[in-house]
């Protein structure tokens, strides 16, 4: 059966720890082209928002491997993005990402999708939370 609208509330384990590193912080400005800007250098420095975009997309893993849900990535567009902060990703984090399905449309043979991934650290405090809606065809109509 399809992804659908009894999917909703369905949640996932959390991934394994990322650890938030000063070099890491740094590679990921200079791929932002922003590798001057001083929130991302220094003794205490914070990585860029977008690095949220990397470790929530590693929870995607679980829901496009649940056979139950009949997901491909190839028949899916990421169509919107939405970020809730409580306090920026710093060096030394270890971050853990976990991913629900917040809601499921069914139109047809597409799907409309809303997850929420939340990143938090290893000790439960909860930092980020990245809401993506995907629209996802379905099998028979690809």
């Amino acid at each position: 059966m399809p992804i659908s609208e009894e999917h909703v509330g369905r949640s996932y384990p959390a991934t394994a720890p990322y650890e938030i590193s000063r070099a890491k912080i740094a590679e990921f400005a200079r791929a932002l082209s922003d590798p001057d800007n001083p929130a991302y250098a220094g003794l205490d420095p914070v990585a860029p928002p977008t690095l949220a975009v990397v470790l929530a997309s590693a929870a995607w893993d679980a829901m496009f491997s649940d056979p139950e849900l009949e997901l491909s990535l190839s028949r899916t567009v990421h169509a919107d993005q939405r970020f809730t902060w409580n306090r920026p990703l710093r060096a030394g984090d270890a971050v853990q990402a976990q991913l629900k399905i917040e809601k499921v449309r069914a139109r047809g043979a597409t799907a409309i999708i809303t997850i929420s991934v939340l990143l938090s650290t290893t000790d439960g405090e909860a930092l980020c939370t990245a809401t993506s809606t995907l629209m996802h065809t379905n099998m028979e109509a690809a």
